[in-house]
């Protein structure tokens, strides 16, 4: 038991005393091998039927509060952890998560011309009055005042913002146009009733773009682009996402589109052609619209989560702030203007929604926190000591010949259980790929039991074998 111990946790115990990284690899190269038990994500996989899961209350204790797949399977894996109502910790895996379509987002944002920066969370109270929308958000605005008695909100959206950014450039020049700019940051919103885990929280992450444009057409252009790679990034993430026509709310503005992901916990009632010639959030038609107005089919109700929205702006927030930029023929000229949002964290939650089972999480596969789990031996079993020693061998030799999953992968060293236990773990966490020293590690040459979670497929691989199929695997 000791050698064991000392084969799986010492060297990277000893690294991080040393403040480094076990070395692997050439000369300057770190690795270290991510031992389960050191991620910081408090699983309580048993949670359910005899741990006293209760689907009528949410896991802040409130009884009768309503809750959902993701929120319930994300709980449980130790993803998210409440905090207060409407706000969560997100934990290590989730972030890895985060970051993997924050970078897919970005990737799809900047093929776009999309350029990124930052803007202050905080958002003055004038801007805010100015626009009318200080009155027009009610009590979904948080709203404070600092010590010097000056008003601000904690920003749920950022068209001021922005705007007000753009108008201070007074030399701005159609030359420069169109200018897409664009940022991923949490945002605030003051739910009255905040439900279902990240699905509708006080406190969530969205990407939001702002563009500028020097005519309405090419403003139009712009919407169009942005729209097609919205669709784009959804088909890279495997979500059956639908384009519906939608209200324009509180941003306002004379055209707007949601992308609904369908699930029967959403909050939206969508109407869709089967054909795909139509598709409208309810609140948008004129009375009981049953047939699609361009084919007359019968047109499908369903329920959907709203994963992300996009907005023609016109010179609605440019008229205010006054944000000119000189035309062609040398003469100040209001930018045309678009927002489109996506939600980070509700894109995380939806996919969970209606990817997994009922006791399963199922990532799209692009943003697994983790993309291979490794399962050694069960301590004292017959294969213990060969079969640990390859499969920490194929480990090390897989991060080496894929460096792009070097980071992606974790080892299940709780050694002490089955390997059938860690097995139907790693299935509940959604892995995409689970490798197994079973009983066939210690033939010649040694054979891997390798599960495809999003598939169910199970295969039996040499090492060989192994990384060619992990070969095609895909990370942002």
């Amino acid at each position: 038991m000791e050698a064991l111990l000392r084969r799986w946790r010492l060297p990277a115990l000893s690294a991080r005393r040393r403040g480094c990284r076990a070395r692997h690899g050439a000369p300057g190269r770190a690795r270290r091998r991510l031992l389960l038990s050191q991620v910081f994500q408090p699983l309580n996989l048993q949670a359910g039927g005899e741990a006293g899961w209760d689907g009528r209350a949410g896991w802040d204790g409130r009884a009768g509060e309503p809750t959902c797949r993701s929120q319930k399977l994300m709980l449980q894996g130790g993803l998210i952890h409440p905090s207060s109502p409407g706000c969560y910790y997100y934990m290590p895996p989730t972030v890895r998560a985060m970051e993997k379509l924050v970078k897919a987002m970005d990737e799809e944002m900047q093929a776009v011309g999309g350029q990124k920066l930052n803007m202050p969370s905080l958002s003055s109270a004038e801007l805010w009055c100015a626009s009318g929308r200080w009155d027009q958000m009610g009590p979904e605005l948080f709203r404070l005042v600092d010590r010097h008695g000056k008003g601000y909100c904690l920003g749920p959206t950022h068209e001021e913002a922005v705007t007000e950014l753009v108008a201070a450039q007074s030399n701005l020049s159609y030359k420069q146009l169109p200018l897409r700019l664009y940022q991923v940051t949490r945002k605030f919103r003051d739910e009255p009733k905040p439900r279902f885990g990240l699905l509708r929280s006080r406190e969530f992450y969205m990407k939001d773009m702002y563009t500028f444009d020097a005519s309405e057409e090419a403003a139009r252009q712009t919407y169009d682009l942005v729209c097609n790679a919205y669709h784009s990034l959804f088909e890279r993430l495997g979500l059956p996402v639908v384009k519906v026509r939608a209200a324009t709310g509180s941003i306002g503005g004379t055209v707007s589109h949601e992308f609904q992901l369908p699930a029967d916990v959403g909050e939206d009632r969508l109407v869709v052609c089967p054909d795909g010639h139509f598709a409208a959030n309810v609140e948008t038609l004129n009375g009981e619209q049953t047939s699609c107005p361009t084919c007359g089919e019968k047109l499908t109700q369903t329920r959907g989560v709203e994963v992300g929205h996009t907005f023609y702006l016109g010179t609605k927030y440019s008229s205010v702030s006054n944000a000119v930029f000189c035309s062609r023929e040398n003469k100040p000229q209001l930018a045309e203007m678009g927002c489109y949002g996506l939600g980070v964290t509700r894109i995380l939650a939806a996919s969970i929604e209606v990817l997994s089972t009922e006791d399963s999480i199922r990532w799209p596969s692009l943003i697994a926190p983790y993309q291979l789990c490794f399962v050694p031996p069960k301590r004292g079993s017959k294969e213990e000591e060969e079969g640990a020693a390859l499969l920490e061998r194929l480990y090390d030799d897989l991060t080496e010949a894929l460096p792009h999953l070097a980071d992606d992968s974790v080892l299940d060293d709780r050694t002490q259980l089955t390997i059938g236990k860690r097995l139907k773990d790693a299935n509940k966490l959604g892995y995409p790929y689970v490798v197994i020293a079973g009983k066939r590690v210690c033939e010649d040459p040694p054979v891997f039991e390798v599960w495809n979670q999003n598939t169910g497929e199970v295969l039996f691989l040499t090492k060989e074998g192994v990384t060619e199929l992990l070969s095609k695997v895909q990370v942002p």
